[in-house]
């Protein structure tokens, strides 16, 4: 795990549910840069997906700036997104926590009706009953994406990054610490 932390154009990645929005939010509170979601330039109403070159250039046109966070998993701008990076922090979480974290966020934005993106909701049918469970999701990606993100890192386009790879809560809390306090 890295310590002494110098990024400015960073993203935080891991499977659905390890926590990656709620720790860009953190980081970019306590750096003072700004905090985009992958899933916020995807989405659109009525979850209607884009083509592919649509939001290649929402991605290319949100990453102008020298300082950012963002988070997300999205393979068809990897190389756009991790291509401007300085930093990848690689979120790679036990399998029982992710799971209980993505099962009370799921209950909580169904139940509550919580707004995502673009109008777009979570329904207690969508989150429980079908195919495009984000549950089913999870279950599905966890064991690929452990698998894949230590794969990709190594590749010759991405030594450029630094690695901050964390594998538990605690390792999380202490490596936030060494990024200081929130700036009043």
């Amino acid at each position: 795990m890295q310590t002494g932390f110098s990024g400015q154009r960073i993203v935080v990645v891991g499977t659905s549910g390890s926590g990656k929005t709620t720790l860009a939010r953190e980081v970019s509170q306590r750096l003072q840069i700004p905090h985009l979601e992958l899933d916020a330039l995807y989405w659109e109403p009525n979850w209607g997906e884009p083509p592919d070159d649509i939001f290649r250039q929402r991605v290319s046109d949100a990453l102008m700036g020298n300082c950012w966070i963002i988070d997300g998993n999205y393979g068809q701008v990897r190389d756009i997104v991790w291509g401007r990076a300085d930093t990848v922090v690689l979120l790679d979480y036990p399998f029982g926590l992710v799971w209980r974290r993505l099962w009370r966020r799921t209950v909580r934005r169904a139940f509550q009706q919580e707004e995502l993106w673009n109008g777009n909701r979570e329904t207690i049918r969508q989150s429980f009953f079908s195919r495009e469970s984000i549950l089913l999701w999870m279950l599905q990606t966890y064991f690929k994406r452990r698998k894949q993100y230590p794969q990709l890192l190594k590749q010759p386009e991405y030594k450029h990054l630094k690695v901050v790879h964390l594998q538990s809560q605690f390792q999380t809390d202490n490596w936030l610490a060494t990024l200081g306090d929130v700036k009043a």
